[in-house]
């Protein structure tokens, strides 16, 4: 924590904005030339067409699934550079922005108003705040007990760590940018976005069924070849976008708060991570696991986020969670965080919640 008046670290009371952590930041992590942003957005774009040509020609199930993770991969690198642009982030332009981002979020089949609505003005502003945030929104015990067996079951899978891409799938891409109403203003330009991914994903469907019936390909080729280079790429971006969102903001130690104990500072310096990625794997995340600089200001281009996590850390040690990337703690995490009191401020297994709801009854009693 900063020096308190006396000089004596940790005496100070922590921010409550995050004004002090902006003015921590050096002017280098803003810049943002146009030449950069564009060299990410067509370098993915020249993978994602690269592995489309090689799913046409490779139908060998062993093989698919390795480029399937790789598309997976490729995917998700778009989506990022997307999600950059969508927040201002990448270029200067406001218009590139956005040309740029609508672009490169079709292959995640993202609604780009959506995204911008839900992510943006949603996600950001209230960061693990009790019902705002709708990102991995924790459910509390009783909530859990008053839903019916079959969204349970559900319940049970999407928060697990296997089920971490149907929860996102489910949740957040078909419930919020896909299907979901929207306030009055927004609504034209969504359902414009939404005609707009729904195209191209019946036109990536159309194309890709044509290239099969103009091969000779029987029909189980072609659905075979429209699953491999149109649904597939699509959950396998699923899967990762959903470990690492939940990666990003549910483990033991990271609090979500009631509306009147939430604050920015707690929000955005406590209630997210910078997981240390291996060498490499940058090349298609783009630095999205260096979560908290991203959140404390999301103009910080994607390529300027560690420079700002180490700024951050200088101004503020031991403030933020800052661990290397480990699938186990994933699992882990995945394992802890089912359900959550909001009253003690803890996360907690389903049994965990049972027997809370059963103490409760109990005192009632014995009442």
């Amino acid at each position: 924590m900063p020096a308190g008046p006396d000089g004596a670290v940790g005496l100070a009371a922590p921010p409550t904005s995050l004004k002090p952590v902006i003015d921590a930041l050096p002017d280098s992590v803003y810049d943002n030339p146009t030449w950069r942003g564009m060299a990410y957005f067509w370098r993915d774009t020249a993978m994602y067409v690269a592995l489309l040509a090689l799913l046409v020609v490779v139908s060998n199930v062993a093989e698919v699934l390795v480029l399937e993770v790789a598309m997976g991969l490729v995917v998700s690198g778009l989506f990022v550079v997307g999600h950059d642009a969508a927040h201002g982030a990448l270029f200067s332009s406001k218009r590139r922005n956005s040309t740029v981002a609508h672009l490169a979020m079709l292959p995640s089949f993202h609604v780009y108003e959506g995204w911008v609505l839900g992510h943006n003005r949603v996600h950001h502003p209230y960061t693990v705040r009790q019902g705002y945030d709708f990102v991995w929104h924790p459910t509390t015990p009783e909530q859990f007990a008053g839903l019916a067996w079959w969204r349970k079951l559900v319940h049970r899978f999407e928060w697990s760590w296997a089920g971490a891409g149907a929860y996102y799938a489910h949740q957040v891409w078909w419930k919020k940018m896909m299907t979901g109403p929207n306030p009055a203003r927004w609504v034209k330009a969504i359902r414009r976005d939404r005609w707009i991914v729904t195209a191209f994903i019946g036109g990536m469907l159309g194309l890709f069924t044509l290239i099969g019936v103009a091969r000779g390909e029987s029909l189980a080729g072609v659905v075979w070849l429209d699953a491999r280079t149109v649904l597939l790429p699509f959950v396998a971006f699923s899967y990762l976008i959903g470990t690492v969102v939940h990666t990003h903001h549910i483990a033991p130690d990271i609090r979500w708060w009631k509306k009147a104990e939430w604050n920015k500072f707690k929000a955005q310096m406590e209630g997210t991570t910078v997981l240390r990625v291996p060498k490499g794997v940058n090349f298609f995340l783009h630095w999205i696991m260096v979560h908290v600089p991203h959140h404390v200001d999301m103009r910080i281009p994607m390529y300027h986020l560690e420079e700002a996590a180490d700024a951050i850390e200088a101004a503020f040690p031991g403030t933020v969670i800052d661990k290397p990337l480990r699938l186990g703690d994933f699992v882990a995490n995945a394992r802890a965080c089912k359900l959550y009191d909001f009253d003690a401020g803890r996360w907690m297994t389903y049994a965990q919640g049972r027997h809370s709801l059963a103490e409760g009854a109990r005192g009632l009693v014995d009442a």
